[in-house]
């Protein structure tokens, strides 16, 4: 069972499940938007939660070998409190209590809290990381009384095909290919660890193939390269890949309040399990603009 399986990480999930025979069953909502799974969307058993409810599919196809988590809600549209309450603790605690009683053994968690820098603390995006928090503290609790397996997986900065333009790795590219005069960021200092989506999805796959393996209870992966970047690196890179002759303005823009400076993930968890991130930063690019939204 998949959420979010219409988002970013999910849609490139569900590819590479269908890929590798799974049967995969959504959940999403009636109104979402399905354009990323167009070309699978056959081959996926699918419930629209806002007319089903939860307990119809796992009643109609357990037990599951597992339960993928990657839905979530930012704050960044503005949503309140409330409403990151509800979709970051409130839905996924009913859909873990949900797979804990009809015998599913493993949940995947998705993450992105920065555990290198205590960001649940910063301002920005406050109630994302503190709802998320809170959740996973839920996993390892329930986890821990009921015996399974709650994996909570830290993902770093993933990029790829089928993100979102507003996400920073994709705004940078469109500026820099439509060349417009200027580009004005911050002064690139801090840094963070940039894996492509294909070596994050092959993360999640890696603790499926091991699950009987993986210990009950609470259990963590970081998911990243392992090394950070920085943003000024980062920028010149995409300059340079898109032939760009625009003119990069560091330190036109301050860094926010609290700015974490450094992010990197310490892989050492899924290398045990033989995972390790493959995708060099400039290939992970040069892929990313053979997108035809890139190339037009």
């Amino acid at each position: 069972m998949l959420t979010g399986a219409t988002g970013f990480l999910g849609s490139h999930l569900a590819r590479a499940l269908v890929r590798n025979k799974h049967h995969v069953v959504i959940l999403k909502r009636s109104f979402s938007d399905c354009s990323r799974l167009g070309d699978i969307a056959g081959e996926l058993t699918s419930y629209d939660l806002d007319k089903t409810e939860l307990r119809i599919p796992f009643e109609r196809h357990q037990p599951f070998d597992a339960i993928i988590h990657t839905a979530t809600a930012y704050g960044r549209r503005d949503e309140s409190d409330a409403a990151l309450v509800e979709t970051n603790v409130t839905f996924p605690l009913q859909l873990l209590q949900a797979s804990i009683q009809h015998g599913t053994e493993l949940f995947l968690n998705t993450d992105t809290f920065s555990r290198t820098a205590l960001a649940w603390q910063a301002t920005y995006m406050l109630g994302y990381h503190l709802t998320k928090k809170q959740f996973a503290e839920w996993g390892s609790h329930l986890s821990a009384i009921h015996q399974t397996t709650f994996a909570n997986l830290r993902l770093e900065h993933i990029y790829g095909p089928f993100d979102q333009s507003s996400k920073f790795i994709p705004f940078i590219t469109n500026w820099c290919l439509r060349n417009i005069a200027e580009l004005a960021v911050t002064a690139g200092e801090q840094k963070r660890d940039f894996v492509y989506v294909d070596d994050a999805v092959n993360a999640y796959l890696v603790l499926l193939e091991n699950r009987s393996a993986l210990p009950k209870g609470f259990v963590e992966y970081q998911v990243g390269t392992g090394q950070a970047t920085s943003i000024r690196e980062l920028v010149q890179k995409i300059h340079a890949l898109t032939h760009s002759s625009i003119e990069l303005k560091f330190g036109a823009i301050p860094y926010r309040e609290k700015e974490i400076m450094c992010s990197q993930a310490d892989t050492t968890a899924l290398e045990r399990l033989d995972w390790k991130s493959k995708v060099r930063l400039e290939d992970g690019l040069a892929m990313m603009l053979e997108r035809e939204e890139f190339a037009k």
